[in-house]
């Protein structure tokens, strides 16, 4: 079983428009609704990809109900989710039909007590014992402690499950300092983890503040990965446009399951980089266009080392 873990569950709306405007009136040609956070959304892309996944986190409310209701239908995913007071947040993806373009709108989540929070690490201490590895994925809900990661990182290790942290900010922060194996940061997150703009070097800084291996997400470029066993660069074999929610999360299903795989890092990268575009081309996160997927595997992504030490 591979756990995902999401402290800032949400429920998921996306809003197509003929053209976003400013300032504008806009009628919308269509809207769906599904479970989400970025935990969530990697949980879905494993289980669609044969592995079992379970997803823990909070839920509370009206809004938390909905999302609970969605995954029970989702074969292949667990619940294990924690539950509050507040309500789950919401999120409002606007996805422009002329352009393409995405516009995204998120709330904070709901405020955790202390109880609550110490319920879900009971929680999670206890689902450890059943994984394979574990991601802890997204923003932390207003009440939980900013070094959370940090600490969940620190127990995965004890308990001997390989641990991917995808997160941003402060949290990102702490959390490398605990050594977790492996981060998957965007250009804008690292360089903020770094201080550096420069892929390759801040990348390279972000493996000497902690974490054993560093996937750098860099959009229509594809992924730069420095690990202990060599550096690589991973490119889709074309440019996808299309709503890029969630496709960040569908990497990380692929580098997750490559792990359990035992798969060389090469194929891993492969594969993360074939199911973040093939999901740039589904209408909603947490789902992949399965077709675009295997034709792109078919075709090969494109995957060259990097010259130089590790």
């Amino acid at each position: 079983m591979i756990l995902t873990v999401t402290l800032n569950t949400a429920l998921d709306i996306t809003y197509r428009v003929r053209s976003l405007r400013p300032h504008a009136s806009h009628r919308v040609t269509d809207v769906t609704e599904r479970a989400g956070g970025k935990g969530l959304n990697v949980a879905r892309v494993l289980a669609a990809l044969g592995h079992e996944a379970t997803v823990t986190g909070f839920a509370g409310g009206t809004t938390g109900g909905v999302v609970r209701d969605g995954l029970s239908g989702v074969p292949g995913v667990t619940d294990a989710l924690v539950p509050v007071a507040g309500a789950t947040r919401r999120t409002i993806a606007v996805v422009d039909e002329r352009t393409g373009d995405t516009t995204q709108l998120n709330e904070p989540g709901p405020a955790v007590s202390p109880a609550e929070w110490n319920a879900f690490q009971d929680r999670y201490e206890e689902l450890l014992a059943g994984a394979s590895a574990v991601a802890l994925c997204g923003s932390l809900p207003p009440g939980v402690p900013v070094g959370a990661y940090a600490g969940l990182v620190r127990s995965a290790r004890a308990a001997g499950v390989p641990v991917l942290l995808d997160t941003s900010g402060e949290p990102l922060r702490r959390g490398v300092a605990a050594r977790p194996d492996l981060i998957k940061p965007n250009a804008d997150e690292l360089a903020e983890l770094t201080g550096s703009h420069e892929p390759l070097r801040a990348t390279q800084a972000a493996r000497r503040r902690g974490a054993r291996s560093v996937i750098a997400s860099l959009g229509a470029e594809g992924l730069l990965a420095v690990t202990p066993e060599g550096r690589w660069r991973a490119a889709p074999p074309a440019h996808v446009r299309g709503n890029p929610t969630g496709a960040g999360d569908s990497a990380v299903a692929g580098l997750l399951s490559g792990l359990v795989e035992h798969l060389p890092w090469p194929d891993r990268l492969a594969r993360a980089v074939a199911l973040s575009a093939a999901t740039v081309l589904s209408p909603v996160a947490g789902e992949f266009d399965r077709a675009a997927y295997e034709e792109m595997v078919g075709r090969g992504v494109a995957v060259t080392a990097e010259a130089g030490a590790a």
